[in-house]
């Protein structure tokens, strides 16, 4: 028999049967179709983490913090690494790094068009703002050098002060001020406070009386504890201001998460104007301040600052176990983003087998269906079977009669399957896209129907349909000739 004859009998068998063969399909398509749209979110929902981070430069990223003491026992002759601009220079020089820039940040008021705002100050440098990390600029342009007297916004700060157009508030000139908290402050209060002078206070004090160790004990304690409330009430209370007038020359889109920015940006050397001046009155200002014992430090030193985060870029190709390592034996903590996505990698893993499993369920049950309508033909058509066997058929071409019957079932039904799965991501997306618009989020694709999806799609369902129909034509190839032609 023929390969074409074997077709043409299949095919004019299968119309013969036109209802039956259609709930078939139907069960097929569903099946298939259920299984292309779960994989399909779990192939979109991947290839979406894949995209923000190559367009963030992420997989070239490592984030460097300070050491926490609970993390480890730390030998009490050993000092404490402190993430400060020499750990910085340090950073930067190991191999493979391309460049090292640290987070820092204050609590500033800015005022526009005289309105005046708290918000964040992030000081950074003309090269990091050219990393994919910050590349987001959705108008304007970057400092033209780490010294000019310009800024840069995000998102966030035209949302608190109600602009819509972010094109409007470029080249527009903005006053950055903070109140900083110093040891001269304190030191005045210490000398100078509610109008008295020091002293004035001595002349409170009996001088003859000091003899009395109880009158001396007293008098010690008191004094000492007005000046050390007196010192800490200037140094949080008599804040320095210092300010500076800068142009904005661009916005930038908001980031979360680890790669957050502040609401402004500033060149690195106008920035640390408002840094080395002295600690801004957050308290993580402060609380920075005493973990790294330069809370009283002078002005002149106070870029030595521990800073709470270090990004560096690292060179393409490079693998970041060893630069983690040296990173690790420099007493500090660090987190890379391309091995946070190998653990992301391996969730979508598990996920989408999940999925698979829940299609595989699907597709099982519209096997029933193939087993079922294949049977039945043979019920049907067991004395053409007797016929083709009288006139020479063997059993080996009655098994791919009914094979090619179940192959032909599984094919167009996985064809159709994938069209309908495409066809309901497609409604579902149309509509999560439409709900993210109208709450003012960016929209994202969440479906995707990469190629090799597809054509598992067409393998699986094919191989579904010989496995359902294998029996049955089994079983039709052992039908006796003689008794089939007896079948009435």
């Amino acid at each position: 028999m023929r390969y074409q004859d074997v077709i043409d009998i299949s095919l004019g068998n299968l119309w013969r049967m036109k209802l039956r063969t259609l709930l078939t399909l139907l069960g097929v398509i569903i099946a298939i179709g259920a299984f292309v749209s779960m994989l399909s979110l779990g192939a979109g929902m991947q290839e979406q983490v894949s995209q923000q981070f190559e367009k963030l430069g992420l997989f070239f990223t490592i984030q460097v913090y300070p050491e926490r003491d609970v993390d480890e026992e730390v030998s009490e002759d050993k000092p404490k690494s402190l993430l400060n601009d020499s750990a910085l220079v340090r950073l930067s020089q190991l191999p493979g790094v391309q460049l090292a820039y640290p987070f820092d940040e204050y609590q500033t008021k800015t005022t526009i068009n005289d309105t005046t705002i708290d918000v964040k100050a992030q000081p950074l440098s003309v090269s990091a703002l050219h990393t994919k990390l910050f590349s987001r600029i959705e108008t304007g342009r970057v400092f033209d050098s780490d010294s000019a007297k310009e800024v840069i916004v995000n998102k966030e700060f035209l949302d608190m002060l109600d602009i819509e157009n972010a094109d409007s508030i470029l080249g527009t000139s903005i006053v950055v001020s903070i109140e900083v908290a110093s040891f001269d402050s304190g030191l005045v209060h210490v000398f100078k406070s509610d109008g008295k002078l020091i002293w004035d206070r001595f002349k409170n004090i009996k001088f003859d009386s000091l003899a009395n160790s109880e009158y001396r004990s007293r008098v010690l304690t008191r004094e000492l504890g007005g000046a050390a409330g007196r010192f800490i009430d200037g140094y949080m209370n008599a804040r320095i201001p210092v300010s500076d007038t800068l142009v904005i020359t661009g916005v930038l889109h908001n980031s979360r998460g680890r790669s957050r920015t502040s609401s402004i940006i500033v060149p690195l050397a106008t920035g640390r104007k408002f840094s080395a001046a002295g600690f801004s009155g957050d308290m993580t200002s402060i609380l920075g301040g005493i973990s790294s014992g330069s809370l009283f430090q002078a002005s002149s030193d106070r870029i030595t600052l521990e800073y709470s985060k270090v990004t560096l870029n690292i060179e393409p190709g490079v693998v970041h176990g060893p630069i983690r390592d040296s990173i690790k034996a420099m007493g500090f903590r660090s987190f890379s983003y391309a091995e946070e996505f190998e653990e992301i990698q391996t969730v979508f893993t598990y996920f989408n087998m999940g999925l698979a499993v829940m299609g595989m369920i699907a597709l099982f049950v519209s096997s029933l269906g193939i087993v079922n309508t294949m049977l039945m033909s043979i019920t049907e058509r067991r004395r053409e079977i007797g016929i083709m066997k009288s006139l020479g058929a063997d059993e080996s071409e009655i098994k791919v009669l009914f094979l090619v019957e179940s192959g032909i079932i599984g094919t167009i039904g996985s064809l159709l399957g994938i069209l309908l799965g495409w066809t309901v991501s497609r409604v579902i997306s149309m509509v999560v896209q439409a709900y993210m618009k109208e709450q003012g989020a960016d929209p994202i694709e969440l479906f995707s129907l990469p190629l090799w999806l597809i054509g598992a799609s067409i393998a699986l369902g094919l191989a579904v349909s010989l496995i359902a129909g294998y029996l049955p034509a089994a079983r039709a190839a052992k039908i006796d000739p003689v008794q089939a032609l007896r079948y009435e």
